[in-house]
């Protein structure tokens, strides 16, 4: 049975106060749409995507979505009211019977998961919903807005999208709705749930995180999101990661020691052809442009190619930025975040001709700046937002870019800065290098990736 993912993109925005609709606005570097496409375009559980669009606004999403969706297969108008949507999607399906997954076009922050539980719900039952527990009271006032009742709050349920069903399950309840000349429903659960009462509808849980963009403040809480989203990459066993990467070339950056050191080690161990760069080692200064693009070039006459390039060389300088001296500032500007430019900038023709993976480091601070750690802090913060840029740059390349977020870790780097600490607080260089190859061997772009203690 096929599984088709609906994105409906009807809105026009009224609310938000625009001129276009809501779904085309821009929010991290991409439009509200792309972003909700994508997450479904992107899912094994999802078979095709049909986009449902507002009238006179085809051609324009047509040419925004391109050819980058392999699962797009329509992009259609939508009716004047949701129903009338619904009702050409189960048109424009022409088989009997399939999961079909409606969702809104603004909620780009669906994840993963949500969609995985809304598919493999429908294996037991005939319509699915996706819900969230109500952390406020909700209470029921009349017409002066005086309450008359509050319902009990442990029984209540915020609901999201997607809407999920079984295609002839939805069609059986519409065609009994088109019959009642007072029909009208805001959601598609809610066409079940009052002309098919004897099919239950079941709740699956969703996410705070999946919001939709209504209000002009959802657009700065969705650009928050996207630029705090982080994810975990599956994790594998030394024999899987020897299929995924035997054979490939890897380029480490800062591998002297700790977690680069780690990386090559184990890298090889799977099979790669690793290079391994470091200042102690073989003198390489991985903020100097020049060199860093002779040592690819090397590479890739030795190999024949480069198939990830990996930079974990960092400084951690602690101290009141105002005393500070100026070497120190520029050593680490230059390590922790010039060097991720320069690199990025060497790497990509190597990477593009391979359609291989940059990988960068960041740290926990980059969320905000900590007293005594402001260039540290501010660098990597940096660095991440380089990543997620240039994911979306280099997505035409073929190029995956991920930066690796590692809880506090056993490295000569802390070690110099903070002495020993208790045992079992910090994660070893080998669970963070690991978790980095898990990265390698995936097909994440775009993401900051957490490594966390077990």
């Amino acid at each position: 049975m096929r599984t088709y993912g609906a994105v409906l993109a009807g809105g026009v925005g009224a609310r938000l106060g625009l001129s276009v609709p809501k779904q085309m606005v821009k929010v991290a570097g991409k439009t509200i749409l792309e972003h909700t496409v994508a997450a479904f375009d992107a899912h094994p559980l999802v078979d095709e995507v049909i986009v449902m669009v507002t009238p006179g606004w085809t051609e324009r999403v047509a040419t925004l979505l391109g050819n980058r969706f392999a699962k797009l297969s329509l992009i259609l108008e939508g009716g004047v009211t949701r129903n009338e949507t619904t009702r050409r999607v189960l048109e424009a399906v022409e088989a009997d019977e399939a999961k079909v997954l409606l969702h809104d076009a603004v909620r780009p922050l669906v994840d993963a998961r949500i969609i995985a539980d809304c598919v493999r719900a429908l294996d037991s039952h005939e319509a699915v919903d996706v819900a969230i527990p109500s952390s406020d009271t909700v209470v029921m006032v009349d017409d002066d807005e005086v309450i008359t009742r509050i319902p009990d709050r442990s029984r209540l349920r915020r609901g999201q999208t997607p809407q999920a069903f079984k295609l002839s399950t939805l069609r059986a309840a519409y065609a009994k709705a088109i019959e009642d000349p007072y029909f009208h429903a805001t959601d598609d659960c809610g066409v079940v749930v009052r002309y098919l009462p004897e099919v239950g509808v079941k709740c699956v849980l969703g996410s705070e995180s999946n919001i939709k963009v209504t209000h002009p403040v959802d657009l700065t809480i969705a650009d928050k999101l996207f630029q705090l989203a982080t994810r975990t990459a599956p994790p594998k066993s030394l024999d899987e990661l020897t299929e995924q990467l035997a054979g490939r070339v890897v380029v480490v950056l800062g591998g002297s020691y700790g977690i680069g050191a780690e990386i090559a080690r184990i890298a090889k161990a799977a099979g790669a052809a690793v290079v391994a760069h470091g200042r102690s080692t073989t003198g390489l200064h991985v903020q100097d442009l020049g060199a860093i693009e002779r040592a690819l070039a090397e590479v890739a006459a030795a190999h024949g190619r480069v198939d990830a390039v990996v930079l974990t060389a960092g400084v951690l300088k602690i101290g009141p930025l105002a005393t500070t001296p100026p070497e120190d500032i520029n050593q680490s500007i230059a390590v922790n975040y010039t060097a991720a430019v320069n690199v990025a900038r060497a790497a990509h023709p190597h990477l593009a001709a391979s359609r291989g993976h940059l990988l960068l480091f960041t740290s926990s601070s980059y969320t905000r700046g900590r007293e005594n750690y402001a260039l540290y802090s501010s660098s990597k913060a940096a660095v991440v937002n380089l990543a997620q840029a240039l994911s979306e740059e280099w997505a035409g390349d073929g190029i995956k870019v991920n930066v690796v977020n590692p809880e506090r870790t056993e490295t000569p780097m802390r070690l110099q800065a903070f002495g020993e600490e208790p045992a079992g607080t910090l994660l070893s260089a080998e669970q963070v290098a690991r978790a980095s190859l898990d990265v390698l061997a995936s097909d994440l772009t775009g993401m900051v990736v957490e490594v966390r203690r077990p």
